[in-house]
């Protein structure tokens, strides 16, 4: 209830909630409800009225420790510039001795905003009073320098972690794989995809997407291919960023007949895409006159019981009446209705004009119904 009502800005109803939950189950108000509250404080509402609602929480939580300034800090981290982030840092430092998960939080921030120097700064400073790093921290840092390029400097902090008994994690690796991926060296990505192995670390999907990924973004297919051969081999699934990645990469250099194949095998496997996915399938088959298979994926689509994106009519239903095709756009239109989709209006507009033409009026006359009742002006 905290959540949805700090969602739709009812601050003063929050506040009655915070008072009802006080009295009677006070153990309730958790450092989450402050942490949902005052993120959304932070983003909507100024820097002053912020510091305020901290305070008054004050009440609910007791005195405020390092614990609950955290939370203030995250707030400020994820929704404000990091100016406003450094003021809550010296009010803390000032009362509180900083901990680990202060310096990961502020780590965090500088790196989202790619302050690669801010990075390093506040984390010599921060363990210079005696904050401990852990794997988290040198996960941030080892992103901001891939983020940047700078992997050989990554690749030192990854020494540095194992010297200091940081357990390197797969998202170390991930994040490693990616970062060679930006310094275009797929060779290196792969030995450290392999390396992992190393410290009896498990593949998974996620790290085999990161590879794959690498060598998408500089036309290996056949690797990328084989790579997702492997992944069967070992267990281990596609999921929708593995097909995504590959569909990216195929739509790219334009092969429309190995994209059909790989989506082919992705429906053998009954494998339901997310909408970005979806979207992406039915450009390429309409934009390379594939407009059967436009249709097969829709009818799939409807079949497991989804409900395709309005974009995606638009996209099959201007194929279709492009094709002479405009019966079965309309099908797809009134299954879309069916699922309680509303239409764009770029459907009726392409839909309009060829029904006119071909001067069927009953069709004509049920889709102004439609439009009608959508308020869409034709």
């Amino acid at each position: 209830m905290v959540h949805i009502l700090s969602r739709m800005r009812k601050f003063d109803e929050v506040w009655e909630l915070f008072d009802e939950i006080h009295v009677k189950y006070p153990s309730m108000i958790s450092l989450k409800s402050m942490s949902i509250v005052l993120t959304r404080y932070c983003r909507h509402l100024s820097f002053e009225e912020t510091l305020e609602a901290f305070s008054r929480m004050e009440r609910y939580v007791g005195e405020h420790t390092v614990d609950t300034y955290n939370v203030l800090l995250y707030a400020f981290c994820t929704q404000k510039p990091m100016m406003e982030a450094r003021a809550i840092f010296r009010k803390i430092h000032r009362r509180f001795m900083p901990n680990t998960q202060t310096l990961n939080i502020l780590l965090m921030g500088f790196k989202e905003s790619r302050n690669l120097i801010a990075v390093e700064l506040f984390y010599h400073d921060l363990v210079r009073r005696g904050c401990v790093p852990n794997t988290v921290t040198y996960n941030i840092r080892i992103d901001s320098f891939c983020k940047k390029g700078c992997v050989d400097d990554a690749l030192r902090l990854l020494s540095e972690m194992e010297e200091k008994n940081c357990c390197p994690t797969i998202e170390t690796y991930t994040t490693l794989i990616h970062g060679f991926c930006i310094a275009r060296d797929p060779v290196r990505a792969r030995q450290i995809f392999y390396e992992m192995e190393n410290h009896n670390l498990k593949h998974d999907s996620v790290v085999y997407n990161a590879l794959i990924s690498c060598y998408v973004r500089f036309g290996d297919l056949k690797s990328a291919v084989d790579l997702m051969d492997e992944m069967v081999g070992r267990g281990l699934q596609h999921d929708d960023v593995t097909y995504n990645t590959l569909f990216r990469g195929l739509r790219t250099l334009d092969s429309i007949d190995v994209l059909s194949k790989l989506y082919q095998k992705m429906i053998e496997k009954e494998f339901l895409p997310k909408m970005q996915t979806v979207i992406l399938l039915m450009k390429s088959f309409c934009q390379n006159d594939r407009c059967d298979l436009g249709i097969e994926l829709w009818d799939y689509l409807i079949r497991k019981g989804c409900c395709p994106h309005a974009h995606v009519l638009d996209l099959l239903v201007t194929s279709l009446c492009a094709r002479g095709k405009t019966d079965r756009a309309l099908e797809c239109l009134y299954e879309s209705l069916a699922r309680g989709r509303h239409p764009n209006k770029q459907t009726f507009q392409v839909l309009l004009p060829h029904l006119q033409e071909a001067g069927d009026e009953d069709k004509l006359m049920v889709l102004r119904v439609i439009m009608k009742k959508f308020e869409i002006s034709a």
